[in-house]
């Protein structure tokens, strides 16, 4: 159960539109139902924006009602699509999106997104001193100021499951299967998968180690019978190739590698109950806190509180992962 705030009704406000951007996560859906009816039900209009901020500074923006968000709590993806825009990035860009909100009587903007998106919500917040929110929609987890990012539970689940599949083969063959997944500058999905799934290792871009020294760690255990999961699980990391790399450097070893790469279906799929109830209590809150006043804050999860953070100190941190996980995982191996 998550404890919400008690917040006191300050404003009103007659419209207020709603957007996803960036890279799509299991969720977005509940979270777009939650906004839309939590507002008309505060007799608020309600607009989405379709494609993110591609779309917002063309004016792709289309009125909402509650019958446009009925059956979509067990949709994965996003109803409103989403978009990566580069022009976004241009103050004169963001005044104008901020221009064509007022022009269409829009006085807030909830934007469902992970860091880049976040980060441009809180741009054009305080450039243009329009009423914005942010809901952290993204499957890495990687959102600073929050515990917990709408899609990250779904997406570990994903994988979960995936590499259970393939462990059955992993065991049959007595070979290593190298499993890449999501998380390119993140290992929030590797640590958790990989302690779920009982893997060999975890590797992550938050604890490099030398290409060589871990193909010999992982040749020496296999030699020696400590291997057990046949499982690697690799972060992707922010630059390809690395787990190629790996099945390279274990080749030459003597072992036979065998490379999976989950990819996108780790975005895609129904949302567990879990991010249903994460993403619709965000949702629902979010319109609570621009009625009590706030704005350029994201709507975080701490201690299963649900909390506001400052856009301002969500886009200026990074997101730490601890070691306790891995340390966790490396323990029970043994």
């Amino acid at each position: 159960m998550y404890q919400l705030p008690p917040l006191t009704k300050q404003l009103s406000y007659s419209a207020i539109a709603v957007m996803t951007s960036g890279g799509d996560s299991p969720g977005m859906n509940p979270a777009i139902r939650a906004v839309v009816r939590s507002a008309l039900n505060n007799n608020i209009k309600v607009f989405g924006i379709n494609r993110g901020y591609s779309g917002l500074i063309i004016g792709d923006i289309f009125e909402m009602d509650s019958k446009s968000v009925s059956n979509i709590i067990q949709s994965g993806g996003t109803l409103l699509k989403s978009d990566r825009c580069e022009a976004f990035h241009d103050p004169a860009v963001r005044k104008q999106a901020a221009t064509i909100l007022q022009e269409k009587g829009i006085e807030a903007l909830i934007v469902i997104g992970g860091d880049g998106s976040l980060t441009g919500a809180h741009l054009m917040a305080v450039e243009n001193s329009y009423p914005v929110i942010g809901l952290p929609g993204t499957i890495d987890n990687d959102v600073h100021g929050t515990d917990d990012t709408i899609g990250f539970d779904t997406a570990v689940n994903t994988a979960i499951e995936a590499i259970d599949k393939i462990r059955d083969t992993a065991l049959s063959h007595e070979r290593l299967f190298l499993v890449e997944v999501m998380g390119r500058n993140s290992g929030f999905i590797a640590t958790n998968v990989g302690l779920a799934c009982g893997a060999e290792m975890i590797i992550v871009p938050e604890y490099q180690i030398a290409v060589e020294s871990i193909s010999f760690t992982l040749a020496t255990n296999r030699e020696e019978g400590k291997g057990s999961s046949g499982i690697i699980v690799v972060a992707e990391g922010p630059e390809p190739g690395l787990t190629d790399q790996l099945a390279g450097q274990l080749k030459k070893l003597g072992q036979e590698p065998r490379v999976c790469i989950l990819g996108h279906i780790q975005r895609g799929g129904v949302p567990n109950a879990h991010d249903r109830i994460l993403a619709s209590c965000m949702g629902a809150t979010a319109v609570q806190y621009l009625l009590a006043g706030s704005r350029d804050i994201m709507i975080g999860v701490k201690d299963n509180k649900l909390i506001e953070v400052p856009l301002k100190d969500v886009v200026e941190h990074n997101k730490k992962m601890g070691t306790e996980l891995l340390d966790i995982a490396h323990l029970l191996h043994r």
